[in-house]
């Protein structure tokens, strides 16, 4: 299956690192209010999750007028468009899914849109979270960071503790070592090389990686494991 690449109604830095994560095999969802990311790219979505309120009336007649799919849900929701688009994506098969635009703004919305990459739901699915400065992932297993030497990665253990943790070429290294969420202990760790590893033999982890300026954005397909 292709690539689902979901935008969601967070900041975009920078739009240019942000254009050079897309691929034209990809297919281009938008949660709501991330629509309009979509089309500051030049682009079209495929299909618009939500239940639009962060839209205008004409923004709305606009996509009918496109032949966009709309897949309209009510305000009173239980889950956020982010969810939804993402509920969208699995039952569409689509693997691996790039969240763009999940960063930025308010507080709450970060952290719902964090935690929703630890989704039990979605773990057999490869999944990140994107905007061409920083990008966001869970690790359950193993995971790779491609970047550059100096790229800043962080390492925090998501819904508990985190053990067995092992890692190469970042400066800081961790052997068979753990991480609790009351501590700070896994941050602002440094590559030192193109690529480096994470592997964790219990719990999860919120891997941060954060580009330089002159670090190139790859088209990473995968995600996690």
């Amino acid at each position: 299956m292709p690539r689902a690449v979901i935008f969601a109604n967070g900041t975009l830095p920078d739009l240019q690192r942000a254009h050079a994560l897309l691929d034209a095999h990809d297919v281009i969802l938008s949660a709501d209010g991330g629509y309009r990311h979509v089309r500051s790219l030049g682009l079209w979505p495929h299909t618009v999750i939500g239940d639009m309120d962060s839209l205008s009336k004409d923004e709305f007649a606009e996509l009918s007028q496109k032949g966009v799919q709309i897949n309209l849900h009510p305000p009173d929701k239980d889950q956020s468009d982010l969810e939804l688009a993402l509920r969208f994506a699995a039952d569409s098969n689509f693997d691996p899914l790039l969240i763009v635009g999940g960063l930025g703004g308010r507080t709450d919305q970060v952290l719902a849109n964090l935690g929703l990459l630890a989704s039990p739901a979605l773990a057999s699915r490869q999944i990140r979270m994107d905007d061409g400065v920083e990008e966001i992932l869970v690790c359950r297993e193993r995971c790779v960071i491609n970047g550059q030497i100096g790229d800043t990665v962080s390492l925090i253990p998501w819904g508990g503790v985190a053990g067995g943790i092992e890692t190469e070429n970042l400066k800081w290294p961790l052997k068979a070592d753990y991480l609790t969420p009351e501590e700070t202990r896994g941050l602002s760790n440094v590559m030192l090389a193109e690529t480096a590893s994470i592997s964790v033999s219990f719990g999860m982890l919120l891997i941060a990686h954060r580009r330089q300026e002159s670090t190139p954005v790859l088209r990473v397909k995968g995600g996690q494991k």
